[in-house]
C-alpha cells in the first residue's frame, strides 16, 4: 500500500547530509522532542546519511552519559516506540560537547569537532545550528557562534539557525533579537520555529481552502458568521512552570504566536505559489491588517484577561493561579486570554474572530471552527424549532488531528424533523496511521532549505505590535481593564461568554 504521508515528504527537495547542533542540549525539549523526532526520521528512512548531533550545553556530561539521558526518555516519547537494535546505531551519530554559552574558547573548540566530524565521515560541512536554550542566551549564542566563524558556510556547503520561542518579550526586544540574528545569518537562512505550523492539520488548512472547490469561494464575510480559535489545556503550573509562566501569560506566550500563526493560515488571500516567501507575504498581510486595540477602553471592550481560582480538573483538586508555586501571590498574570479581532480587509470586513487559550480548563485540546452565517429557512419556518443551528466546520490541531462539518439533516421517520449531524474526518483512521509530530516536519524542512513554515522576521514584529497595545493597555496605563477570575475546571469567566454575546455569538462546546 502507497503510503501517502511518505509520497508528500519526498516531494521536497531531498536534504543534505549536515550536522545538528542543539544549544540547550541537557533541557526537556531536546530530550522529549527533538532528539525523539531525528530518530522516527531515521526509522522511517527520511533522515539524509550521515546526519550527526552535537549537544551543547553548560553541564559537564560524557557522550555515554549524554545518550543514555536520551535513551531514556526515548524509550517513553518516541512515536514509533523504542527499537534497541536501531537506537544502538543511531546514538552513534550523538555526541556532547560541554562549554559555558559564553565562552569564546568553547565555541572555537566547537568549530574544530565539527571539522573532525566532517574530515571522519568525509562530510562536506553544512551545520544546522538549533537555539534550544533558555531566551536569554540566544544573544550569547548567536554572537559566539558569529565570533567562531561558525555562521559562515564554506564553499558549497550551508549554515541555518533555528531558533526556538520566546522570540523576543516585546516589539522592542524582537527587533533587537531580529538585529543579532540578522548580522550572524541571512535571513534566508533564519528559521524561527513554531511548532503549531508543523502538525498536519496546520498544514492542511491551505489544501482545504484552495485545493477545494466548494470552500473557496464561501471563505469571506458574504457566507462566513465569525470564526473561533480555541487552545484549550487542563494542566496549570506543575513542574515549577510558574517562574516562567508568570512573567509571560497566556497572550505572550500563546496568542502572539501559535495562534495569530493559525488565524493568518485560516485568513490569508492565495498566495501567488508554495515558496516560503510567497506564503509568508499573504501571512503578513494578514497580521498588517489587524485593527488594533490602542487605548484602555478599545482593550477593555475586546480583550478579556483573567486567572483561574481553586477548583477541580478531571477530578482533582487543584490551586488558584496566585496559589501555584513560583507564582506572585500578587501576580496581575493572565492564565486565560480571549480576544476579539477584526480583520479590515475586503475579504473580512464585519467577520469577527475570537481567540481564546487559558490553562486549568476542563481538557486539553486547540480547535479552529469557521461558523457559517444561517442559510434562509422558510421552507421550514413551521417546524418546531425551525433549522437547529448553523453549518460549522472544524479543524482539529490537537490532539485528535482531523476535519468535521456540521450540517442539518432530517431525522428518519414518517414526519420532518431536523436534526444537526457531523461528517468527521480523522487522519489517523483515514491514512491507516498517525501524524508525524511537528518537530519532525520542521527539522526535516530546515535541512532541506524550506522555510514555508517557518516565521520571517516582518511577521513576528507585526505580531508584537498588535500584542504590545494590549500589554501596555493593562500594565501600563492609570485605568487598566479590570482582571477576571474563573474557576479551575471550567470553560474560562463569564466575561469571555459576554464577549460573543455582544455579537449574538456563543463558544462553541468543545
Amino acid at each position: 500500500m502507497t503510503n501517502p504521508f511518505r509520497e508528500d515528504l519526498v516531494s521536497r527537495s531531498r536534504p543534505e547530509p549536515c550536522t545538528v547542533v542543539i544549544f540547550g542540549a541537557t533541557g526537556d525539549l531536546t530530550h522529549r522532542k527533538l532528539v525523539p523526532a531525528i530518530y522516527n526520521l531515521a526509522i522511517d528512512g527520511e533522515l539524509p546519511p550521515g546526519v550527526k548531533i552535537v549537544g551543547f550545553a553548560r553541564r559537564e556530561k560524557s557522550d555515554e552519559e549524554f545518550r543514555q539521558g536520551l535513551e531514556e526518555l526515548n524509550r517513553k516519547v518516541s512515536r514509533s516506540g523504542h527499537d534497541d537494535a536501531i537506537w544502538a546505531k543511531f546514538q552513534e551519530s550523538i555526541s556532547y560537547h560541554q562549554s559555558e554559552f559564553t565562552d569564546a574558547d568553547g565555541y572555537k573548540r566547537l568549530a574544530e569537532r565539527l571539522d573532525a566530524i566532517d574530515r571522519d565521515r568525509g562530510g562536506k560541512g553544512n551545520r544546522l545550528f538549533y537555539v534550544a536554550s533558555a531566551p536569554e542566551f540566544f544573544d550569547d549564542i548567536l554572537t559566539q557562534l558569529k565570533g567562531a566563524g561558525l555562521n559562515k558556510a564554506k564553499d558549497g556547503c550551508w549554515a541555518r539557525v533555528i531558533v526556538e520561542k520566546p522570540f523576543g518579550t516585546d516589539l522592542a526586544t524582537a527587533q533587537h533579537l531580529n538585529q543579532v540574528v540578522n548580522r550572524t545569518f541571512h535571513e534566508k537562512d533564519t528559521y524561527r520555529i513554531d511548532h503549531y505550523l508543523g502538525k498536519e492539520t496546520a498544514q492542511n488548512i491551505m489544501v482545504l481552502r484552495f485545493a477545494n472547490a466548494i470552500f473557496e469561494p464561501l471563505w469571506n464575510s458574504r457566507y462566513i458568521s465569525h470564526v473561533q480559535v480555541t487552545c484549550a489545556e487542563n494542566l496549570g503550573m506543575e513542574g515549577g512552570r510558574g517562574g516562567y509562566y508568570d512573567k509571560s501569560g497566556a497572550l505572550r506566550d500563546m496568542v502572539q504566536n501559535h495562534l495569530l500563526q493559525l488565524l493568518s493560515l485560516i485568513t490569508m488571500e492565495p498566495p501567488t505559489d508554495l515558496s516560503a516567501d510567497g506564503v509568508r507575504d499573504e501571512k503578513v498581510k494578514v497580521i498588517r491588517s489587524l485593527r488594533q486595540w490602542d487605548t484602555p477602553e478599545k482593550v477593555a471592550k475586546n480583550v478579556v484577561r483573567a486567572q483561574y481560582t481553586a477548583g477541580h480538573v478531571d477530578g482533582q483538586p487543584r490551586p488558584g493561579y496566585r496559589e501555584e508555586d513560583r507564582v506572585d501571590p500578587e501576580s496581575m498574570t493572565e492564565s486565560y486570554v480571549a480576544v476579539r479581532l477584526l480583520i479590515d480587509t475586503w475579504r473580512w470586513s464585519g467577520v469577527p474572530f475570537y481567540i481564546r487559550m487559558g490553562k486549568q480548563l476542563p481538557k486539553k485540546a486547540t480547535e479552529i471552527s469557521i461558523h457559517f452565517k444561517d442559510a434562509p429557512c422558510v421552507l421550514f419556518n413551521a417546524l418546531p424549532g425551525g433549522v437547529p443551528g448553523s453549518n460549522v466546520l472544524v479543524l482539529r490541531i490537537q490532539p485528535d488531528e482531523g476535519i468535521s462539518l456540521r450540517m442539518v439533516s432530517k431525522i428518519p421517520g414518517t414526519s420532518l424533523r431536523l436534526e444537526p449531524v457531523k461528517m468527521d474526518f480523522h487522519y489517523s483512521t483515514s491514512f491507516g496511521k498517525g501524524s508525524p509530530e511537528a518537530y519532525e516536519r520542521l527539522l526535516l524542512d530546515a535541512m532541506a532549505g524550506d522555510a514555508t513554515l517557518f516565521a520571517r522576521r516582518d511577521e513576528v514584529e507585526e505580531a508584537w505590535k498588535f500584542i504590545d497595545n494590549i500589554e501596555h493597555a493593562w500594565h501600563q496605563s492609570t485605568t487598566p481593564p479590570p482582571m477576571a477570575e474563573y474557576v479551575a475546571g471550567s470553560w474560562g469567566p463569564k466575561e469571555a461568554d459576554e464577549l460573543l454575546q455582544q455579537d449574538g455569538n456563543v463558544w462553541r462546546r468543545l
